[in-house]
């Protein structure tokens, strides 16, 4: 086994339990999952946010995202507008209710983080960060990771 592999999988081993437990906080205290928090929170950041917005950021395809956004329709949560140049295109927009649920949820989210990475001392979670910081970048600039093996 080569000296990666260990890091890779205690990584996605760390990433995974961090999600499911920030996800089950926020589902408890706010009513939804932390994929549906990071889909509002992109659509909020974004300016023109579209479904292409979200699977470049998220990097999953356009049909999952789609689905996902599809369902942020249905809860009241976003709506999708006819692109302002493009009317084959929607931007996606936050409807108040979105705007209130995504402002009560990033305390929950922050919090819940902070509880569960406190044992960690700080100068090592800036090092984490920088790292991964610099990996994502790598990453990202190279197109890799992309679905459906898309370079």
């Amino acid at each position: 086994m080569s000296r990666v592999t260990p890091i890779f999988v205690d990584l996605v081993r760390v990433e995974t339990r961090l999600y499911n437990e920030v996800s089950a906080r926020l589902r408890a205290e706010r009513g939804l999952g932390l994929g549906q928090f990071e889909f509002l929170d992109i659509i909020d950041r974004v300016p023109g946010c579209r479904v292409l917005d979200i699977v470049g950021e998220l990097a999953i395809t356009v049909g999952a995202v789609s689905k996902a956004v599809d369902r942020l329709v249905a809860a009241g949560w976003c709506v999708r507008v006819a692109h302002p140049q493009d009317r084959r295109s929607s931007v996606l927009r936050l409807t108040s209710e979105g705007e209130e649920l995504l402002t009560a949820s990033r305390p929950v989210v922050e919090s819940q983080l902070a509880l569960l990475t406190a044992a960690v001392p700080p100068g090592d979670l800036t090092r984490i960060a920088a790292t991964l910081a610099a990996l994502r970048a790598n990453l990202e600039t190279g197109r890799h990771g992309r679905p459906g093996g898309e370079a």
